[in-house]
């Protein structure tokens, strides 16, 4: 038998393993059942920001009225016969807004009185067309009427829009308000007169801000609107860019 064995080779066969066992265990199973599928990416389009969207709510806030009729002569008196220092700090408006509006360290100025900021020369830019205006002596009347104190909301169009009626202490703090101050060049501010948005507008690239400034001191002091006059700053408010979300 030995023999045999060996003349066939001897080989030995190794036993079957059975195959593995395809029913999966409680804990995969339990794994499987409770996993929640991922969730699906959103499609949803982000709201985009509306341009001047803060000044357009205002601006529907305002009370629309019918165009008044243009003024010719009002009692510019009424809103107070010189500049005054509403702030209390020693100067008047007019020193406090050619410093603040000036190119940054192009002023000279020196002490008057109360006053540490009497401003004698500078550089300004005029925000409603760019230019550049320098002058080295202020106490020299051309060339102080050559930088002048702009109100953006001009007195005579605020007089027709409501400050008529106030009383004559509320008109004159509308009119040495400073955030309703501009420095501007003399020949700009008389173009502008008392004019409003429909009737005058700056240069393109400062139309947003003029139109923001505009609604905000309406809204501010509860000045009326007609409707071309709203016409006229939504679409300067068109110009404005809006902010990613």
């Amino acid at each position: 038998l030995c023999a045999a064995l060996l003349v066939a080779g001897c080989a030995t066969t190794p036993p079957v393993q059975p195959p593995p066992s395809t029913v999966p265990s409680p804990l995969a199973s339990q794994t499987e059942s409770t996993t929640a599928p991922p969730a699906p990416a959103s499609t949803a389009t982000p709201t985009p920001v509306k341009a001047g969207s803060a000044a357009r709510r205002m601006l529907i806030e305002l009370t629309v009225t019918s165009r008044p009729k243009p003024v010719s002569e009002y009692p510019r008196r009424e809103f107070g016969s010189s500049w005054r220092d509403t702030d209390g700090n020693g100067c008047d408006q007019r020193d406090d807004v050619l410093l603040r509006d000036a190119v940054r360290g192009s002023t000279t100025v020196q002490q008057q009185g109360a006053c540490d900021h009497d401003v004698l020369a500078g550089t300004w830019i005029d925000p409603y067309n760019g230019q550049t205006l320098t002058f080295d002596d202020l106490k020299n009347l051309s060339q102080a009427q050559g930088i002048q104190i702009d109100h953006i909301v001009p007195l005579a169009e605020a007089w027709s829009s409501g400050a008529a009626a106030w009383p004559r202490e509320r008109r004159i703090q509308f009119a040495n308000n400073l955030s309703a101050l501009r420095a501007t060049g003399g020949r700009t501010n008389a173009s502008k007169g008392a004019s409003d948005p429909a009737a005058w507008r700056p240069k393109k690239a400062y139309q947003c801000r003029y139109a923001k400034d505009w609604i905000a001191i309406k809204h501010r002091w509860e000045l009326t609107v007609d409707r071309s006059e709203v016409a006229a700053l939504e679409s300067m408010l068109d110009t404005c860019i809006a902010k990613a979300p």
